[in-house]
């Protein structure tokens, strides 16, 4: 049987999530504020490093409803996806709660002149 690259063998598993990970940021019980900073700081910190993946995990909706960091912290990743500093973003599968699972794309090689 044939291999197939990583992305392909995992739309065949099914969605990733918490435990396909390499490490896990939990933002369960933060408010906004504390959140955007945790990921602005996970944003600029894998600038400098090897690209690993992260599983963001949120609180999920109050009972009746209301608001949660879904929106706002989505936003944040999606801009960061747009500048290049994410190479792949979606949300993490029912089983995991909510939150969502990031492919950080690190720092970038230099190429000998």
């Amino acid at each position: 049987m044939p291999h197939f690259e990583d992305f392909y063998a995992a739309k065949l598993r099914g969605s990733l999530g918490v435990t396909d990970a390499e490490s896990v940021l939990d933002l369960r019980g933060a408010n906004r504020a504390t959140a955007e900073a945790s990921l602005k700081d996970m944003l600029e910190r894998s600038r400098f490093a090897k690209g690993k993946t992260v599983a963001i995990r949120l609180d999920p909706p109050p009972e009746g409803g209301g608001e949660t960091l879904f929106q706002p912290a989505g936003r944040l990743l999606l801009d960061a996806k747009r500048r290049g500093l994410i190479e792949r973003l979606q949300t993490l599968p029912a089983q995991d709660g909510l939150g969502f699972y990031v492919s950080l794309s690190g720092r970038a090689e230099r190429t000998p002149p």
